[in-house]
This record gives structure tokens, C-alpha cells and sequence, in this order.
């Protein structure tokens, strides 16, 4: 089956952002760090981000479409009601895609936001 990412799934204002990054709690691996903040609707929603610090907007945008795919691949498996931004770390740039989805569904189990 195959999953794509929703305009309505999708978060996109700076706002929503930092008011998941400061009331979210964060989990977080070598590869990705996980902020996770509960919502009132029933809708699970997404964002991705990719610091400076990371490189140029080149290898940004590699990790940010790293973070989406391991996203979209395993986003079946997780609970709605959730606001969910994804952060990709230094560790990120040099992985493949298995490796960064692999190591978001461990802090997905570690935040318990997979579905029984």
C-alpha cells in the first residue's frame, strides 16, 4: 500500500513548530530527534527540520527527505491525536534510508505513539 503525506498532515507554520519543540516532550537517537505533543483532534500531524549546523542546503534537504521517507514508509504503525516534528541530526547526513527509519520507529516505540 502505498502512503503519501496529506496537505492537512503536514505542519507548516512556525508557530505550530515552536509550540511543539517548548510543551513537546523530545526523544532522541544518534540519527533523529523525535518531539511529540498530544493534540486535540483526531489527526496526526508532521514536521521536519534540518539545522545549519548540518551543512549546506544540499545535504538539508538530503536529510529532510530521509526523515519524510522513513515517515511516509512507517506512518501506518502510529497513533493520530499527535503533533510530531522530526529533527535530523549530524549522524543522518551519511546514513541511508533503512538506518533513519529504523531509528525512528525506536523513539516512536520509546514515545509510545505506535499502535497496538
Amino acid at each position: 500500500m502505498i502512503y503519501k503525506l496529506s496537505k492537512q498532515g503536514i505542519l507548516h507554520k512556525n508557530k505550530k513548530f515552536q509550540a511543539v519543540y517548548k510543551l513537546g516532550k523530545s526523544y532522541a537517537n544518534r540519527m533523529v530527534v523525535l518531539y511529540v505533543l498530544p493534540n486535540n483532534d483526531n489527526v496526526r500531524r508532521i514536521g521536519f527540520a534540518a539545522g545549519k549546523k548540518l551543512g549546506c542546503a544540499v545535504i538539508r534537504n538530503r536529510v529532510k527527505r530521509l526523515l519524510r521517507e522513513s515517515y511516509r514508509l512507517n506512518q501506518s504503525q502510529l497513533i493520530t491525536g499527535v503533533d510530531l516534528v522530526l529533527v535530523g541530526r549530524q549522524a543522518a547526513i551519511k546514513a541511508d534510508c533503512m538506518s533513519v527509519a529504523k531509528a525512528f520507529v525506536h523513539l516512536c516505540n520509546k514515545a509510545k505513539i505506535l499502535a497496538k
